[in-house]
């Protein structure tokens, strides 16, 4: 039996929102739409115009279950306070909205279903990532997986694969504390204490905004990037005379347009490349450090659009396997040495995992 879904993925940037239908092995994508978060008074509000689109569209807004996944925690209420925006979402307004059952799940959670059902041969959905050997192992069918994912801020979730049955953990591992593993990374951890008041959690440096604060750090702290840029790969004479033209008209930009930016410039301003080069990093430090609590034989999942965007450059000279792969205990590196790693390339992942995680909902109803 096929069943009809209204499944939406909300972000800090973004909201998606889909038609999906499910017959317990099959999920189509029937209708999609992307809205503006920041843009949006609300939720229902997005889901009354989405549902006039796919009217308009000729599809049947006829729903049986809507699963909402969201970037945050879920609440005993049944509520998502954002993370990263204004909005709090409420199962029981959709609920009223909408004439059926709503289930609210974390973002992650959703991304944790879906990477279940990505065959990771299928390269338009995943590039693995090869070690330093150029091995690429592939995940193991049973046991734990790590998605994690930086974006507007760093997601992490995980999930259980045992006697073919599936459980999707929520978590906000996001918030764990930032790595340090060198002078300069030491330096950015005590800048950002300095800043926050607290110890930095890894979102602060692994996620769009954590790539402004890397660039604002060491465009303010010139000696100290001077001082490390060799550990890096970099002359030290390209910082000499300071932040460049394109550094200035970038702090001169709203911060929400610098980390786009400092991708870009990356290529021909130094002070792009360190940033980048320190982001990639502590991406990979967090990574590693996240696969050595969970030992996820079915691999560690890059998510994200930072990750996708970005593939070239984190694929380049092995650039994020070779920090991936470091840790100080032998049994531990042996691990993360055969650990399969990939970027996920698909960007209705999360609405799949949605729809996943609806029909195993209305399924128990």
């Amino acid at each position: 039996m096929t069943k009809t879904f209204l499944v939406a993925d909300i972000g800090g940037t973004n909201t998606n929102i889909a038609l999906a239908l499910h017959d317990g092995r099959h999920i189509d994508i029937v209708h999609k739409q992307r809205y503006s978060t920041r843009g949006e008074p609300s939720l229902p509000a997005v889901v009354e115009k989405f549902l006039q689109s796919a009217k308009s569209a000729g599809r049947d807004t006829r729903i049986e279950f809507c699963c909402i996944s969201g970037a945050g925690p879920v609440d005993r209420d049944h509520t998502i306070r954002m993370t990263n925006a204004p909005w709090i979402i409420s199962a029981e307004e959709l609920q009223t909205l909408l004439g059926v059952p709503v289930r609210l799940i974390n973002d992650f959670t959703a991304l944790s279903y879906a990477v279940t059902l990505i065959d990771y041969r299928d390269t338009e959905a995943v590039r693995p990532l090869p070690h330093a050997d150029g091995s690429l192992p592939a995940p193991s069918h049973d046991g734990m997986m790590l998605v994690l994912g930086a974006g507007t801020g760093l997601g992490v979730g995980f999930v259980n694969r045992r006697g073919g049955q599936t459980v999707a953990f929520p978590s906000e591992g996001g918030h764990s504390e930032l790595p340090c593993f060198d002078g300069l990374s030491r330096a950015f951890h005590e800048w950002l204490s300095a800043r926050f008041g607290y110890p930095p959690g890894a979102e602060l440096a692994v996620s769009g905004q954590g790539i402004a604060n890397i660039f604002e750090f060491l465009a303010s702290n010139g000696e100290t990037a001077m001082r490390f840029a060799h550990e890096y790969g970099m002359d030290q004479s390209l910082l000499k005379a300071g932040p460049g033209e394109h550094t200035q008209s970038i702090l001169s930009m709203a911060r929400e347009e610098w980390p786009a930016r400092i991708a870009q410039g990356r290529v021909f301003d130094p002070w792009c490349a360190l940033s980048m080069e320190l982001f990639v990093r502590l991406y990979a430090f967090k990574a590693a450090n996240l696969a050595a609590i969970f030992l996820p034989e079915g691999g560690v999942w890059l998510a994200g659009g930072i990750s996708s965007k970005n593939e070239a450059f984190l694929l380049e000279d092995g650039r994020f396997m070779k920090w991936f792969e470091r840790n100080y205990a032998p049994h531990i590196r042996a691990f993360l040495a055969e650990c399969p790693v990939c970027i996920v390339r698909n960007y209705d992942i999360s609405l799949i995992g949605a729809a996943e995680a609806a029909w195993q909902f209305s399924e128990r109803l």
